[in-house]
């Protein structure tokens, strides 16, 4: 299963008592791959680090860049479907272009890739997500 993360979701999950940690686990214990971009990674750490450290933000952006289950994608094409904020499509970009089965947002702005057909994006609240995962163990 492959799936792009936006950064909301990552943040929720890196807490070791989140009742979403099974997300950053599972990208730990390889039982998803996390396709990611150059964007992706500096969105995780520029958060990370407004809400943690630099410290933190460095060492998970580092565990992130040398997992064999964390997919590095170029993007060539921006589709620009999330006009409401214009940011959130570098997120949409990566997972078309990485072939993703699920993105997973709670941003209700995401909201709008239900009506549209193509391409084909999968979105995901979090708890749906969540219980895909505990089906996987």
């Amino acid at each position: 299963m492959k799936v792009v993360l936006d950064t909301n979701i990552l943040l929720v999950s890196i807490p070791k008592k989140s009742k979403y940690r099974l997300i950053f686990d599972g990208v730990i214990d390889m039982r998803y791959d996390l396709v990611v971009s150059h964007e992706i990674l500096l969105e995780y750490e520029e958060i990370i680090i407004q809400k943690t450290s630099q410290i933190v933000a460095s060492n998970i952006v580092e565990l992130l860049v040398k997992a064999d289950n964390v997919e590095k994608r170029e993007i060539f094409y921006k589709w620009n479907l999330i006009e409401a904020d214009k940011e959130d499509n570098k997120f949409v970009d990566c997972a078309i272009a990485g072939g993703v089965d699920y993105l997973v947002s709670n941003d209700s702005h995401f909201d709008v890739l239900k009506n549209i057909h193509f391409p084909p994006v999968t979105l995901l609240k979090i708890d749906e997500f969540m219980k895909i995962l505990k089906n996987l163990e």
